[in-house]
């Protein structure tokens, strides 16, 4: 089994940034793809980006050229940076993991963490 926690969520002012970072562990070995996907009421929940252990990425069309999605391997943790924030980005992230190569969605889902976007 693994375990995800994702931390960093909040309510933030449109424009702002926001770092959310997502610990896996139990048996993480040969995790290959992690991703995060966010829920906003009323909607179903969709792909916001994903990254293999090799490197591959993708984004939602949303959100290219504002969020980045990273990971540090060693440490079995996924990064997602949010930069210029829009009320539209308000959801629930969840952090999302699976051993097999660019599982979108994988097995694994953490409990997730609400980002408010609000003036």
């Amino acid at each position: 089994q693994v375990q995800l926690v994702e931390s960093g969520g909040g309510l933030v002012q449109p424009g702002g940034s926001l770092r959310l970072s997502c610990a896996a562990s139990g048996s993480i070995f040969s995790i290959n793809t992690m991703g995060w996907y966010r829920q906003a009421p009323g909607k179903q929940r969709e792909l916001v980006a994903a990254i293999t252990s090799g490197g591959r990425i993708t984004y939602a069309d949303s959100v290219k050229g504002r969020f980045t999605i990273s990971r540090d391997n060693a440490k079995s943790t996924a990064y997602l940076q949010m930069n210029s924030l829009k009320p539209e980005d308000t959801a629930v992230y969840y952090c999302n993991a699976d051993r097999d190569y660019w599982a979108l969605p994988g097995d694994y889902w953490g409990r997730g963490t609400q980002v408010t976007v609000s003036s």
